[in-house]
């Protein structure tokens, strides 16, 4: 079962619902991590717009697909920042304001490009089904939920709120908390047919093995609908009703970081197919907008960067 979108203008006006946490990244620049008992001098460091939710929004917004990003967003100064830019971009979230203090990320870069998180926890992530249920569900054509929510102790209230709209496809980006989440609400949102999106590392640690197909398809079978793997430098595979589908990997000259990749594969896999296009487009374009996303110091794209992306 895959997504199918029809053209027309009832659909043209529906939103994609983008649930999750908007958070401040701090960008911390090192050589390499540090050991216990080191004693090192950072490279520099960079306050950033982030959060899964936040970068699959973003991406979306960059292809000018309309979109809800449903993010608590709480005080404090990583609050008061989150606030400030989120209106600088004239984007308001309907949940109101949270009376507990948000979090942040710290993603420490090393000079390869890859980033380790470590991640204060607060507001940000804790999503309510009284929220939830004040949505007018009929505005909506598809879902995105990320699996640090559904780690916290509400994620069992986004799920319940899902098993009340089945009809409406959901993209499920679990990430390695996939090993985390109780596998009872794990196999709730299976039931529910999602998409699901993760790379190769996560798919072979959480169902064992070390031959990415075969992960792939034993993920299709638990859950009846496509299974998108991004691969790194070799691409992306997935698998649906018709078979195993590839998409090359795109070039990358300079890896800046790799925060956020995978967030704005999702993102663009979301919006492409939103417009119309099919599975195999739609993994070759977002290859192309995660390509750019590593090329770039945090998650994000302008607007213009995200153009001279996909019009490559």
């Amino acid at each position: 079962m895959c997504l199918k979108i029809e053209n027309g203008e009832e659909d043209d006006m529906k939103k994609i619902l983008v649930i999750g946490s908007t958070v401040v990244d701090m960008i911390i620049n090192v050589d390499k991590l540090p050991t216990t008992k080191a004693d090192i001098h950072i490279k520099g460091q960079t306050a950033s717009m982030g959060g899964c939710a936040y970068n699959v929004s973003d991406t979306i917004r960059n292809y000018g697909v309309p979109n809800l990003l449903f993010s608590p967003i709480g005080v404090g100064i990583y609050g008061d920042f989150v606030r400030n830019e989120l209106a600088k971009k004239r984007i308001e979230s309907p949940i109101p304001l949270v009376d507990m203090e948000n979090g942040c990320c710290y993603c420490f870069v090393e000079e390869s490009g890859e980033r380790t998180f470590v991640s204060y926890h607060g507001a940000e992530y804790l999503i309510y089904k009284e929220w939830l249920d004040k949505l007018d569900m009929s505005e909506f054509q598809s879902i995105y939920i990320c699996g640090l929510e559904i780690e916290e102790k509400t994620g069992n209230e986004i799920v319940e709120f899902l098993e009340n709209y089945k009809n409406i496809p959901i993209f499920f980006a679990p990430g390695p908390r996939i090993l985390k989440i109780e596998s009872e609400l794990l196999n709730r949102i299976y039931k529910l047919k999602p998409i699901m999106h993760l790379n190769d590392d996560e798919i072979l640690r959480y169902l064992g093995g070390n031959d990415v197909h075969e992960t792939i398809k034993k993920m299709y079978d638990m859950t009846n609908n496509t299974v998108i793997v991004t691969r790194s430098a070799y691409g992306a595979d997935w698998y649906d009703e018709n078979g195993f589908g590839h998409a090359d990997a795109v070039k990358v000259d300079n890896v800046v970081d790799t925060i956020g990749a995978g967030d704005s594969h999702i993102g663009a896999v979301m919006a492409e197919l939103y417009q119309g296009k099919t599975m195999a487009e739609a993994i070759s374009n977002a290859n192309k907008v995660a390509a750019a996303v590593v090329g770039v110091k945090g998650a994000l794209l302008t607007q213009e960067e995200f153009n001279t992306a996909i019009n490559k």
